[in-house]
């Protein structure tokens, strides 16, 4: 499987008259090929629902290089909302990664005889032992 990190992103059309214009978010990410992103970012662009116009009469999605568009003709004017994905290369707000586990003191072998017992006792030589 591949490791990349794939962003799906939705630009949309919010707000109405002078107001109107485009915000964009990301959505999830998925971790794989770009075609798994392209399949989950198909899914929910088929199943997006925008907000404006708030009387759509006709909706058509199109897939385009790396996404879809979605046009939503209303009653006076369309909205587009544009899905993409694209290959995250840096996310600042990314959890630091976990330290390496510390492995500890290293036990030096100890040599045993024959039935396996050691040659030395483990008591032999400590001094907190009176």
């Amino acid at each position: 499987m591949d490791g990349t990190t794939w962003g799906l992103v939705v630009e949309t059309t919010v707000g109405i008259g002078e107001r109107k214009h485009v915000e964009a978010t990301v959505v999830a990410h998925v971790t794989g090929s770009r075609e798994e992103a392209l399949a989950e970012l198909e899914r929910r662009a088929r199943s997006y629902s925008p907000s404006h116009p708030l009387s759509p009469r006709r909706s058509r999605l199109l897939r385009q290089g790396d996404g879809f568009l979605l046009v939503v003709d209303g009653a006076w004017q369309s909205y587009v909302t544009r899905f993409t994905v694209a290959e995250q290369l840096v996310d600042s707000a990314a959890p630091a990664p976990a330290p390496e586990p510390d492995p500890g003191p290293v036990e030096e072998p100890v040599a045993r005889d024959a039935d396996g017992i050691p040659v030395r006792p483990a008591w032999l030589g400590r001094t907190d032992l009176s």
